[in-house]
């Protein structure tokens, strides 16, 4: 039997990944099409203090694989931050994609035990049960930085709905 932890994260992670890669696809192509630089994209905000678009991505990226791989009790992969095109965004998204799948179902197994430590040995630590970390902590998370993501295209005129968001499922 597959552990409910990993199939409340992985799976659903994976789709959420791939959805956004589909949309950064048709943001691109769109700038292509309008003839608009990438960049007033990559660099858009909803608000002045809030990510530009580029940071929604890594931030997604970046709890994806650190959710997978605290539930799996695996290292978490430190990757920089250097991503400035769609390409680069695309190679992030496929790269934790290729993390995430690299964990195996068995990994989770005895995650619902185990005791997951946010900024651990600063003033701001929280030790969180695996179930509590990923429900009301990682997801979240990770669904707003994707939700952000898209709403920042959505709200620059990028011709994508709520199929485009979901992905297949």
């Amino acid at each position: 039997m597959t552990s409910p932890l990993y199939n409340a994260s992985v799976p659903v992670m994976q789709q959420m990944l791939r959805a956004l890669s589909d949309v950064l696809k048709k943001a691109e192509d769109h700038a292509t099409q309008k003839n608009i630089d990438p960049n007033a994209l990559l660099q858009a905000r909803l608000f002045p203090d809030m990510f530009p678009l580029v940071r929604q991505v890594q931030i997604a990226a970046d709890f994806s694989k650190g959710i997978a791989s605290r539930l799996a009790g695996a290292e978490v992969p430190s990757w920089p931050d250097t991503e400035v095109s769609f390409a680069d965004l695309q190679a992030l998204i496929a790269k934790a994609l290729a993390h995430i799948g690299s964990l195996k179902s068995e990994q989770f197994d005895s995650s619902e035990s185990r005791e997951i430590v946010l900024r651990p040995g600063t003033p701001k630590e929280k030790k969180l049960t695996a179930g509590a970390y990923l429900l009301h902590y990682g997801l979240p998370q990770f669904f707003f930085h994707v939700t952000t993501t898209y709403a920042i295209l959505r709200h620059n005129g990028i011709e994508i709905g709520k199929r485009d968001y979901m992905g297949a499922y």
